[in-house]
């Protein structure tokens, strides 16, 4: 019985991740300066800097741009992955248990 619920678990766990990688979110800084995207297995994607919206001599300000933006993608992504993750226990869950865990 457990066996078969570990294995479970783990096939679970495996989709989970196949599905995080392809929820993809965005965020910016700067008014759109710098963009990032990210999976929602919290990878970063692309970087995209748009030359228009910032002096690229500057460099300390587009450094602190892209941290910004980076951990604004890497929070969304967070929210997806802990949003799929509740779903996921919640179906592996009897009938009737899953309020146990906010579901």
């Amino acid at each position: 019985m457990f066996g078969d619920l570990m294995g479970n678990m783990e096939e679970k766990q495996k989709a989970l991740q196949e599905k995080l990688a392809k929820i993809e979110v965005q965020a910016e800084a700067g008014d759109g300066a710098v963009a990032v995207k990210a999976n929602g297995n919290k990878e970063v994607l692309n970087i995209k800097i748009d030359q228009n919206k910032i002096t690229l001599e500057d460099v300390e300000e587009l450094e602190d741009l892209v941290l910004v933006a980076v951990n604004r993608a890497l929070e969304l992504a967070g929210e997806k992955a802990e949003v799929e993750s509740q779903s996921m226990i919640s179906d592996m869950l009897p009938p009737g248990l899953g309020g146990l865990f906010g579901g």
